[in-house]
């Protein structure tokens, strides 16, 4: 009797959603697994898809019945809800969400995101024109009447971490400016996974810098007394999490390919940087960023060893082919410093974009 009394209960509070735009909003949701019938299960059949900046994916999902080769049972409307999941692992960002004929995405995602449905179980998602902060994983949840499901796909994008200090020195970022300091060099503040990444292909940089999740590592391939001790194993190293308003270090940026052209403006004499500045709008283009000369070197074999202006104020070269009088020992972006912008003469990379 407690068994049916319970059954009805359940049958009393549960309703569906009506479907206009008010049922696509965030809400809570109450997962109960029935005990009876067909189990819902939704995978993914690749765990990590990988792409670069701006080109399309596709992030696969699809849903079956454990007993039956079906893809509902009929009896109620197919939910589909994609969320992204932050670098803390603490929220989810919603990103789309679909019910019977109705859509609904959200924020920078708007008009870039839509369900594939080559078959009437695929919940696949397709993200367009992809852009830096679009890697991460995502879960698709898929809901059917009391029954539900998630499959996690990671979305890792082709590109470059590079550590980034500004003019004043070294830890002189909070998290929120070292954020802003990677935007303004056209790539993002990195995540643990890319900076892990990195360091095995050989970053080794003793300088500790802000990640996405808050925390503050540093990336060491040759071990010395400088970066933790000459005796340690090589290794990411973990300062642990600091005050994002309080606390300074420098900052790891992760920035992919570009839409454009990356080139050292020949110019008949060296330049200050306003004429730097200067020199790149006459020729149709802009002074190139920090993240623009490092995506150039490690995606397109960039390789130059004039020392010229960047957007910061630094001054660096690009170095893919390591030579005499050239980064004789590494393949590196060469960096000479933050030059007196006024006197000191160098010259230019600038960077044109592709409309």
């Amino acid at each position: 009797m407690k068994s049916l009394l319970f059954l009805v209960l359940i049958s009393v509070c549960w309703a569906e959603p009506h479907p206009d735009n008010s049922s696509l909003e965030h809400g809570r949701i109450i997962h109960i697994q029935a005990e009876n019938g067909p189990r819902l299960l939704v995978v993914a059949e690749q765990a990590k898809i990988f792409s670069h900046r701006g080109g399309n994916v596709t992030l696969p999902c699809k849903f079956y019945h454990e007993h039956t080769s079906t893809a509902g049972s009929g009896t109620h409307k197919i939910r589909v809800k994609w969320t992204k999941l932050t670098s803390d692992y603490l929220k989810e960002v919603d990103v789309f969400v679909a019910m019977g004929h109705h859509r609904k995405s959200y924020g920078n995602y708007q008009g870039r995101v839509f369900l594939r449905e080559s078959s009437e179980n695929d919940a696949s998602l397709i993200i367009t024109s992809i852009i830096l902060e679009d890697y991460g994983r995502y879960k698709c949840e898929v809901i059917e009447g009391l029954e539900d499901d998630t499959a996690v796909v990671a979305l890792n994008l082709e590109g470059v971490v590079f550590p980034y200090s500004p003019r004043l020195g070294r830890y002189n970022l909070n998290f929120h400016e070292a954020q802003r300091a990677c935007l303004d060099q056209d790539s993002v503040i990195a995540s643990f996974d890319q900076l892990y990444d990195a360091w095995r292909s050989g970053l080794d940089w003793c300088n500790a810098g802000w990640l996405s999740d808050g925390s503050v590592q540093y990336p060491i391939t040759k071990p010395r007394e400088p970066c933790g001790g000459k005796n340690t194993v090589p290794g990411v190293r973990n300062y642990g999490f600091w005050d994002k308003d309080k606390s300074r270090y420098d900052v790891f940026c992760f920035t992919s390919n570009f839409n454009g052209r990356f080139y050292y403006l020949i110019h008949p004499t060296k330049l200050t940087y306003d004429e730097a500045v200067q020199a790149c709008l006459k020729d149709g283009a802009q002074i190139a960023k920090v993240g623009q000369i490092f995506a150039a070197w490690k995606l397109l074999g960039y390789d130059r060893c004039d020392a010229g202006w960047l957007a910061d104020g630094s001054v660096r070269y690009p170095i893919s082919r390591p030579r005499k009088r050239c980064s004789p020992n590494e393949a590196a972006v060469r960096f000479v410093g933050f030059p007196d912008k006024k006197h000191k003469l160098y010259g230019v990379y600038c960077f044109r974009a592709y409309n």
